[in-house]
């Protein structure tokens, strides 16, 4: 990182944050009707005729990190107050543009309560950061100076590592599993199941994938030993996160479903490639975790079905998950096609 590296982090969270609110408000992004209805009409809408606490809330709470996010990005910009207020502009911009394009589909209904709920989101976020913001670039930069490695690009690898702790809250996907991009494409697994093949297909997913997180988390560490506590920590939060969504999501009871044979199999593998991988060179590192990705890509698309797949989606969608469902699928799809070109940006002064 440089010294602008806070804002540049701040931006790539900003469009992060940006594309999950694009997905929430659109999905499923099929079914598109003109439904002869003027796509401003919402604006003259009474008050939703079904509607909850819980909505209005969630509604403000989803634009608070955007406008926060967008505060700090602009930070720069001349003038106390330009930052918070072109933030809440753009949120504003982005609920009602979002708003506008659900009128074209049927399974989502525009409407004026939720724009206001959305830029009133934003407005708190805005704020939040016009309060804290010195602050929190203060400890960014100090932070970034003792943990962070001067490597290209860092703003976006730490961003990238944020989106795949999405990636464990999706219950009926392989753990770690990365990069399926079957469901787009309509297709099947190649492989047929069988009990003791699907094992080792497993393991090796979670395997390639673990290794590859954890060079990217070698990768950003400023130095080896702080490196040997980050690296299983992260991975550590991957399984906590597993852990609890599973728990929420299926039943307490089933938390641990997730701790298969071939899970601890494939975890075991990844603990004994990373403890020698940490210490390679920057270029061997690098090139390792892009062929760890790529191979647990490959890996993913190849497999047969998940035998838990179909309980866990059927209690996933008995719930309100569904829409959060399809977003944490979708992050896991492009995770690793987000992340190659990252390391191969990052090589280039490594």
């Amino acid at each position: 990182m440089d010294s602008r590296g806070p804002v540049l982090l701040a931006r790539y969270l900003a469009l992060a944050w940006l594309g999950l609110v694009v997905y929430g408000s659109l999905h499923p992004f099929s079914g598109w009707l003109d439904k002869g209805v003027s796509p401003l009409a919402f604006l003259e809408g009474g008050w939703p005729r079904y509607w909850t606490v819980f909505d209005l809330a969630a509604n403000v709470a989803v634009y608070v990190p955007l406008g926060f996010f967008l505060t700090l990005a602009l930070y720069r910009l001349p003038g106390r107050f330009t930052a918070p207020v072109l933030a809440v502009v753009l949120a504003g911009a982005v609920s009602f543009g979002l708003e506008t394009a659900q009128t074209w589909l049927p399974s989502r209904v525009p409407s004026n309560v939720d724009l206001a709920c959305n830029a009133l989101g934003g407005l708190l976020g805005a704020l939040w950061a016009q309060l804290v913001g010195p602050r929190i670039f203060n400890r960014i930069a100090g932070l970034q100076a003792r943990l962070i490695a001067p490597v290209p690009h860092a703003e976006l690898g730490l961003t990238l590592l944020g989106l795949w702790l999405l990636i464990p809250l999706s219950p009926e996907t392989l753990l770690f599993g990365a990069g399926d991009l079957r469901q787009l494409l309509g297709l099947s697994g190649a492989v047929p199941f069988a009990a003791e093949s699907f094992v080792l297909i497993e393991a090796s997913i979670t395997a390639f994938n673990a290794l590859a997180v954890g060079l990217i988390v070698r990768l950003l560490c400023a130095r080896i030993a702080f490196a040997y506590l980050a690296v299983p920590l992260f991975i550590l939060l991957g399984l906590l996160v597993r852990t609890l969504a599973t728990a929420i999501l299926d039943s307490p009871g089933d938390a641990f479903a997730w701790l298969t044979p071939g899970a601890r199999m494939g975890l075991t593998m990844a603990a004994i490639g990373l403890i020698p991988a940490i210490v390679l060179p920057a270029t061997a590192r690098l090139m390792l975790a892009a062929l760890a990705l790529m191979a647990g890509a490959i890996l993913v698309n190849l497999a047969p079905p998940n035998p838990y797949s179909a309980a866990a989606l059927a209690v996933w969608r008995q719930g309100h998950f569904l829409n959060f469902n399809g977003l944490t699928r979708w992050v896991a799809t492009l995770w690793p096609f987000l992340t190659l070109p990252f390391l191969l940006l990052s090589s280039r002064r490594t």
